[in-house]
């Protein structure tokens, strides 16, 4: 054989001992191939470097069963955690995923991501919608790529999904209120993020609508040091005896600034965060936070794109929200008792 040239599907059947035929359903997924048949296939496969030709498959099958995901970033927690739910999905399903970032020196536009999607071997597209955009309300799908989009806001031509962003907020605030303290400061998240957005506009109307004090916003960048910036400001605020903070990195950091500002926690100052990120990072975690669950955002996102790539229905507008958990540890003290 000429090593310079790809192994074709008929060395791997001359390698194996079989036929073509019984090397292309082993390449296709078929169930109609004995195990051992099977195993000796993959060997002669993985020696000869063999890679079954997709787009020869995707005529076959009418899919590549191949899900593109688009994101901003992976340096988030959320977006790491939410990857990691498609990408499992993804593999226990026999599909694979594309991925691709919207970089700063990219058109930052839905029609822009999706069109580059376009012209790689994909069934559907996912879009991690972590920033602004500007034609999210206008954005039309192309009519042959299945589109879900991974936002609180509902779309008018996607279904979307998101964790709860804004119910989180309501929920926390609700929480420190039943605690007993008269309202509830604000570390929030960078303007540019969604989810920062939506959970600042959770904690503003819940006040707003008990009709309770609404203290100042101190905006943050996701990072604990802006965190703890906030948190020595506060330390010095007679009246702050309970925070929120958008993420526990940010949490974790604010309960360090007050405590180098002379509050204690909780003891003076109850601090709540979002996400559960700290956990196995953080020796002996303390911090009481709202758990998102980013992994089944993941995994449904993915089985929402799976079901329109083999041709179900699912109506845009329609919004899937997955709810969060609350995880009480030592950094809330009720002062009602």
């Amino acid at each position: 054989m000429d090593h310079s040239q790809p192994a074709s599907m008929q060395d791997v059947a001359r390698a194996a001992g079989v036929s073509p035929q019984t090397v292309s359903r082993v390449a296709n997924g078929s169930n109609a191939v004995r195990p051992e048949t099977r195993q000796r296939v993959e060997a002669a496969m993985e020696k000869l470097g063999y890679r079954p030709n997709y787009a020869a498959r995707a005529l076959k099958h009418g899919r590549f069963k191949d899900i593109g995901v688009v994101l901003f970033s992976m340096l988030s927690y959320g977006n790491a955690r939410i990857l990691g739910g498609i990408a499992q999905a993804a593999n226990d399903s026999g599909y694979a995923i594309t991925m691709q970032f919207i970089g700063r020196n990219h058109e930052r536009t839905l029609e822009a991501a999706v069109e580059r999607m376009k012209q790689l071997p994909v069934d559907g597209v996912i879009v991690v919608m972590e920033e602004h955009v500007p034609d999210f309300d206008t954005f039309q799908p192309p009519k042959e790529l299945p589109v879900v989009i991974i936002s609180e806001d509902p779309a008018n031509h996607c279904p979307t999904i998101d964790s709860d962003q804004y119910g989180c907020s309501t929920a926390i605030v609700d929480y420190l209120l039943s605690k007993g303290h008269k309202t509830v400061y604000h570390i929030a998240g960078p303007s540019s993020s969604r989810a920062a957005e939506s959970r600042a506009r959770g904690w503003h109307d819940t006040l707003d609508q008990l009709g309770l004090r609404i203290p100042p916003t101190y905006m943050g960048d996701w990072d604990a040091d802006s965190g703890y910036q906030a948190g020595l400001v506060l330390a010095h605020d007679p009246d702050c005896t309970a925070i929120y903070a958008a993420n526990d990195q940010m949490a974790y950091g604010a309960m360090l600034g007050l405590q180098a500002g002379g509050r204690r926690v909780p003891e003076d100052v109850s601090v709540i965060g979002v996400d559960d990120s700290l956990v196995g990072t953080v020796p002996r975690l303390a911090l009481t936070t709202m758990r998102m669950r980013f992994n089944d955002v993941g995994s449904e996102a993915f089985f929402m794109a799976k079901r329109m790539c083999e041709g179900a229905k699912v109506p845009a507008g329609v919004k899937t929200v997955i709810p969060a958990e609350l995880v009480e540890r030592g950094s809330v003290r009720d002062i009602s008792v």
